[in-house]
């Protein structure tokens, strides 16, 4: 992926915070049930048990930020002077997921408005609680922003084998697709649903809200194909990556054994379906995976 020539965003940040609950005036945090939902299964998005997900949770307090200062843009859409690499791929997708849905909310008549990519090593206090490092990248609603260690990537890499550029990019555009999500009113509308499900109910819904991110990515590979940014093997990444996360590559390789009724996120199949389907159409109205009959 040619990600050299995208334009940088200015919406990161950088800041780390002391794992435990910190100061303040020891109030356990209360979160709603959908924002316990969506973080835990973003956790398993990545493998993390969401026990350990639950219990980074638990911490308190707003996030824990020095903001970076932005580097000084150069030709071809680069930095002089990058001291950091990663930071630089980073801040050059999420420039590049900023474009694409501004356009395609122009087109829809409304505005797009980009979270903040929040860089953390450690632990970081979110608006959803405490979250360390083990908890992988995740998108906070309450503080609409996407939280991010990238030494995932090198996870990303080894553990999962879907290496590549793309595949680290269809990371931060999957988080984004939350943060879409969250604009066009679907998070809320999954919150107030999954209040009257039960478990299973509730990992049914959680599959399809994943798989809509995961189509969401795909519509933002469209649009970097559409610029003519993607080299040959960039979409094979891309959907190794999905396929690798899928609940059940996930469980096997955790517990030996696969529990389709558990699965939050989709199985491998399922996962690169939608990224595919997005992709391929460039249509953020074939994304609709809660109104398919089977995701």
């Amino acid at each position: 992926m040619r990600w050299q020539d995208f334009r940088r965003s200015d919406n990161i940040e950088e800041g780390s915070a002391p794992g435990g609950g910190g100061y303040g005036f020891g109030m356990p945090v209360r979160l709603s049930g959908g924002v316990i939902v969506i973080a835990v299964i973003v956790g398993l998005l990545f493998g993390v048990n969401p026990l350990d997900m639950l219990s980074a949770l638990m911490g308190g307090g707003g996030p824990v930020v020095q903001q970076a200062p932005a580097p000084t843009p150069s030709q071809g859409g680069q930095r002089a002077g990058v001291a950091d690499p990663r930071r630089d791929f980073v801040s050059a997708v999420l420039g590049s997921t900023e474009d694409v849905w501004s356009k395609i909310f122009q087109e829809m008549g409304s505005r797009y408005d980009p979270p903040t990519l929040h860089l953390f090593k450690g632990a970081v206090r979110s608006a959803c609680g405490m979250a360390s490092e083990a908890s992988g990248p995740f998108y906070c609603p309450g503080d609409r922003r996407v939280y991010l260690d990238t030494d995932f990537f090198d996870e990303l890499d080894r553990r999962f084998k879907a290496p590549g550029d793309f595949a680290q990019g269809y990371v931060i555009a999957h988080e984004v697709g939350h943060h879409v999500q969250n604009l066009l009113g679907i998070m809320s509308k999954y919150d107030a649903q999954a209040r009257t499900l039960d478990q299973r109910g509730r990992n049914t819904l959680s599959v399809r809200l994943e798989l809509q991110a995961d189509c969401f990515a795909g519509v933002w590979g469209h649009n970097v194909q559409a610029m003519q940014k993607l080299d040959p093997g960039d979409v094979e990444e891309g959907l190794r990556a999905a396929s690798a996360v899928g609940d059940d590559n996930i469980q096997r390789s955790m517990q030996g054994r696969v529990v389709p009724d558990s699965f939050t996120h989709g199985s491998a199949e399922q996962r690169v379906r939608w990224f595919r389907t997005g992709f391929d159409s460039g249509d953020v109205r074939a994304c609709n995976t809660f109104g398919a009959r089977g995701p």
